[in-house]
């Protein structure tokens, strides 16, 4: 196992994270625009380190759903960086890399200040799933002659648009494929809500700062999915989605809203302004595989970042793989520990140690991020470490970060 370097003004650090309770599908934020969202946790990252709002030289901005972001107009993350009262000349691009894009985000911000492209960028996502509106068909704009007008839902089968299957259905079948059963998933279900209310319990998610939007008459003070009465029993009961062998609405994430910003900077530019490092990121992966292994995606994305580090899966200090359903981490342990059952169940045992996405919520845009600033969070309170975070996406996508956390920087 390598040792860790020792920090250097050249690294690229985590200085800020700002994230809003995530509201579950129909919740107290149904009727705010992921904009509005986007533009206020902009807002509130840059009050945080106040002297950086005028450094700031880029804004990469994760969304998912155009039938949502489409009804504010193009260019979501202009409009964020606007909204939050960022200076006209930043510049910005908004990203479409499935439910992997603001994470997408932070690989875009670190590479352009790997290259001296910028010094200051923020990295953001936001959904609100909710609001996804139904789409009318194209020919309509020309006139209709009569008999039944088929409006589309961007929310019904989703990931169906290529081979006409739902990921959920893909995901069923390969999970069995690799032995993870519905139980299994079920299980690991529960526990992510369990283990989201001990981590609440003990403050962890204390950095989720409550929103209130009065124009919408929306406020919202914790994450809006997660329930206490959550048990394999009750999960046991559930139907499966789309006639999925084992994905169901209680071992996956619901359909939410949420945004979470990240700023992102060199040590030696943060420690000018005063800006005190949350985390290093020291690895970066992003990788593509056939649409139906999608759930088997985030494997290959860590190995891809960590192996360049001389990193050990075994020897992480923590892991945050989303939870696009239960099956994604149970499979990608299985993956990694290439048949030792102790290795995968190390690996397990350090994954989503506060919860995941089951329980807090997945608006696709903004998962990443959060997932991100999760594990900074989890490295810090322990001290200090070395983890990942990963996420699979649309059509056999992932991205994974590897972060460092140095006990000086605690």
């Amino acid at each position: 196992m390598s040792t860790l370097p020792a920090p250097a003004a050249t690294d690229i650090v985590l200085v800020a994270g700002v994230r809003t309770p995530f509201s579950k599908f129909g919740g107290a934020l149904r009727e705010v625009p992921s904009v509005t969202l986007g533009g206020h946790v902009i807002r509130q990252l840059l009050e945080q380190v106040a002297p950086a709002k005028l450094l700031v030289d880029e804004i990469y901005y994760g969304v998912t759903l155009p039938a949502e972001v489409a009804l504010d107009g193009p260019t979501s993350g202009r409009q964020a960086l606007l909204r939050a009262g960022l200076p006209d000349s930043t510049v910005s691009l908004t990203i479409d890399r499935g439910c992997c894009s603001s994470l997408t985000a932070v690989l875009l911000a670190a590479r352009s200040i790997r290259a001296g492209d910028a010094r200051w960028v923020v990295a953001a996502g936001a959904e609100n799933m909710g609001r996804a509106t139904f789409l009318a068909p194209p020919g309509l704009r020309f006139g209709h002659r009569g008999g039944p007008i088929v409006f589309k839902d961007p929310l019904y089968r989703l990931g169906a648009d290529i081979s006409n299957r739902p990921v959920a259905v893909d995901a069923g079948e390969v999970a069995l494929e690799w032995g993870v059963t519905r139980e299994m998933q079920d299980e690991w279900a529960a526990a992510s809500h369990q283990k989201y209310f001990a981590a609440k319990h003990r403050g962890f998610y204390n950095h989720v700062a409550a929103v209130e939007f009065p124009e919408h008459k929306a406020t919202l003070d914790h994450d809006e999915l997660a329930r206490t009465s959550t048990t394999p029993a009750t999960l046991s009961l559930l139907k499966t989605a789309y006639d999925s062998p084992t994905i169901t609405a209680g071992n996956a994430p619901g359909l939410d809203t949420g945004a979470v910003a990240l700023l992102i900077t060199t040590r030696a530019a943060a420690l000018s302004i005063g800006a005190h490092p949350m985390a290093t990121i020291v690895g970066l992966s992003s990788i593509a595989c056939a649409p139906r292994e999608i759930i088997v995606a985030p494997g290959p994305a860590i190995l891809k970042a960590t192996t360049p580090l001389g990193w050990k899966t075994e020897a992480l200090d923590a892991l945050e793989i989303n939870e696009a359903f239960a099956a994604v981490p149970l499979v990608t342990a299985r993956y990694l520990a290439q048949g030792s059952p102790s290795h995968e169940k190390v690996l397990l045992s350090k994954t989503n140690v506060n919860g995941g996405a089951v329980a807090i919520g997945h608006p696709t845009g903004a998962s990443g991020a959060r997932l991100l600033l999760q594990l900074a969070h989890e490295l810090r309170n322990r001290g200090g470490g070395r983890g990942v975070a990963t996420i699979c996406g649309a059509l056999g996508q992932a991205d994974a970060v590897a972060l460092v956390v140095h006990a000086e920087d605690c």
